[in-house]
C-alpha cells in the first residue's frame, strides 16, 4: 500500500491545467473503492480509453458528511492517497479532489454541472450509480442528470448496484461488517483484504531499528474492525510479516488504554523508525476481546492465537 498519489491530483477547478480533457468521468466519495466502484470505474476508463480522452474521478476531501454532520460522520475505509492510489489502479488518469466546504454545499445541480463538469472537465460522458445525488440538500438525482446530459450534451450512463454472495455492496455495508469484525463478508465486498496503513507508534522503536517482534500503530482516524484479535500480514521497510494483531482496550492488567498492537510471527530485525509506513492487513478474526484473571490465563490464550495464526498462514500457503 503505498500513500504517494500515482496520477495527477487537481484540489480545485482552477488547478485543473488550460486544455485538459476532454474527459469521461464519475463522481463520488469512492471510500473503498470497492467493487462497486471499480465496476463503474473500468467503465469510465474502457470508454476513455476507445475515445481517446481523459478519465477522471471527482471526489470530495473531506468527506461530505464529516463536513455537513461531523458528530455522526463514519470513520473511512480509505483516506484520500490510498484512494487516489486505487483510483489510478483502476485505469483512471486524473483524480479532482474538491474541498467539500459551505460553497461547494450551497452549489445547485445545475451550477455544479456548469462549473465543474462542463467548464472545468469538458465532460462527453457521465458514469454514476443508480443512487447518486448531487447539488445543494442533494436536490438532484441521476433523473436530472440525465436531462442535464441531454440539454448541454453529454452521455450519462446509470449502472446497476454490485451484488457478492447476495451481498449489495457499498461503502456503508462495508463499514457496518468491520464494526461487528466480519472480515470476510468485507473482503467480498471490498475485493481485496481490509487493510490500514499508518506507522509505528511514537517511543514504541529503539533508535532507527525495529529490535523485538512487537509493533504498536500510531492512532489512527480511520476504520478499524471491531475489538478483538485478528491474523494480519504486515508490510513495511520492504518486507512482509505474518502477524497476531490486538485490536482494543488491553483490559485485562491496570488502566485500559486502546492501542492496535501486533506480535510478529516470522520476525527479523528490520530498519525501522515512526516515519516508516505499515500496511496492516487484516485477514482473520480469531476472537472477541477478553478479560483474563491472571497473567498466566492471558499467556496461554496468547499461545492458543498464535498457534491457530500459524496453521491459518500454512492452510493459506499450501493453498
Amino acid at each position: 500500500m503505498n500513500a504517494e498519489p500515482t496520477i495527477p491530483v487537481f484540489r480545485s477547478v482552477a488547478a485543473i491545467p488550460a486544455g485538459f480533457g476532454p474527459s469521461a468521468v464519475s463522481i463520488g466519495n469512492f471510500d473503498g473503492v470497492h467493487r462497486g466502484h471499480r465496476q463503474i470505474l473500468s467503465a469510465v476508463a474502457a470508454e476513455a480509453r476507445a475515445l481517446r480522452i481523459k478519465a477522471v474521478a471527482v471526489t470530495f476531501d473531506p468527506h461530505p458528511e464529516q463536513f455537513l454532520h461531523p458528530s455522526s460522520a463514519p470513520p473511512l475505509l480509505t483516506p484520500l492517497a490510498e484512494r487516489v492510489r486505487l483510483l489510478a489502479a483502476c485505469g483512471i488518469d486524473a483524480v479532482l479532489a474538491l474541498p467539500f466546504d459551505a460553497a461547494l454545499a450551497a452549489l445547485t445541480a445545475r451550477a455544479f454541472v456548469e462549473r465543474i463538469l462542463i467548464d472545468g472537465l469538458h465532460v462527453r460522458s457521465l458514469h454514476e450509480g443508480g443512487n447518486f445525488r448531487f447539488g445543494h440538500r442533494a436536490q438532484a438525482g441521476v433523473a436530472e442528470l440525465t436531462h442535464f446530459g441531454e440539454e448541454l450534451g453529454f452521455a450519462v450512463q446509470i449502472h446497476r448496484p454490485v451484488a457478492v454472495r447476495g451481498l449489495e455492496v457499498s461503502s456503508s455495508a462495508i463499514r457496518e461488517r468491520l464494526a461487528a469484525g466480519d472480515l470476510t463478508r468485507a473482503r467480498w465486498m471490498l475485493g481485496r483484504p481490509f487493510a490500514v496503513l499508518s506507522t509505528q507508534a511514537r517511543g514504541r522503536g529503539i533508535g532507527t531499528r525495529l529490535l523485538v517482534p512487537t509493533v504498536n500503530l500510531a492512532a489512527y482516524e480511520g476504520l478499524l474492525p471491531a475489538f478483538g484479535v485478528y491474523v494480519t500480514r504486515m508490510k513495511m521497510a520492504g518486507r512482509s510479516f505474518q502477524a497476531v494483531t490486538n485490536v482494543g482496550n488491553r483490559p485485562t492488567f491496570g488502566e485500559a488504554s486502546f492501542a492496535v498492537e501486533s506480535h510478529i510471527l516470522d520476525f527479523e530485525p528490520i530498519e525501522i523508525d515512526e516515519n516508516t509506513p505499515i500496511e496492516q492487513e487484516f485477514l482473520f478474526r480469531l476472537r472477541g476481546e477478553m478479560t483474563w484473571p491472571s497473567p498466566e490465563a492471558l499467556k496461554a490464550q496468547i499461545m492458543k492465537d498464535v498457534a491457530r495464526a500459524r496453521r491459518y498462514f500454512r492452510l493459506l500457503g499450501a493453498a
